[in-house]
């Protein structure tokens, strides 16, 4: 079974525009690609896990979604840092799917597909739903948090339940790293 960091994209992997509807909307944000390499050098999977609302909403449509993830791919393969999967819900928050976070059904499609062990594995978001489907998975979970309230219990030194709390997210791969090699001198 393999281990994997599962990744929220907006506000986590992205610069966090309403309903990025464009490829010429996406920006990587600061350190992503780094960090990324760095957990593809500890033999993470790295799987992107995101809320698509827009496509319920009307906004955008699921080729565009496709564009813009090709985007995404290609400018972190440009760093040569790489994701093996995106899960995406394209419903809308009142629809009551299983897939929506904080709801687990996306990981547990991710686990089962590519053989992940979600007890060896983590998440990194920036919001307290990806903490919480963290908690519901039994996971680590790394909160980079991007706006309010999250940026607030963060700053405010506040319980969010996150194993961690970074500045960036490579602050967050960073640690999962040193967890990783840790959990390595361990079992050794």
């Amino acid at each position: 079974m393999h281990k994997a960091v599962f990744v929220d994209r907006d506000g986590t992997i992205n610069r966090d525009v309403p309903y990025c509807n464009r490829p010429e909307d996406f920006e990587l944000l600061p350190t992503v690609a780094e960090g990324i390499r760095l957990l593809n050098e500890h033999g993470f999977k790295i799987v992107v896990v995101t809320n698509q609302s827009g496509i319920a909403r009307g906004y955008f449509t699921e080729v565009m979604l496709h564009m813009i993830h090709r985007k995404m791919l290609g400018d972190l393969a440009g760093e040569e840092a790489f994701i093996d999967a995106i899960y995406y819900c394209p419903h809308h928050p009142d629809d009551g799917c299983e897939c929506r976070k904080p709801g687990t059904g996306l990981f547990h499609r991710a686990a089962a597909e590519l053989n992940i062990d979600l007890a060896v594995s983590y998440i990194i978001g920036d919001r307290l739903m990806d903490v919480a489907a963290a908690r519901e998975l039994n996971c680590k979970a790394a909160l980079v948090p991007s706006s309010e309230p999250e940026l607030t219990l963060a700053r405010e030194g506040r319980h969010t339940g996150a194993d961690f709390i970074g500045t960036d997210f490579y602050s967050a791969a960073a640690w999962i790293a040193a967890s990783a090699d840790i959990l390595v001198k361990r079992d050794s």
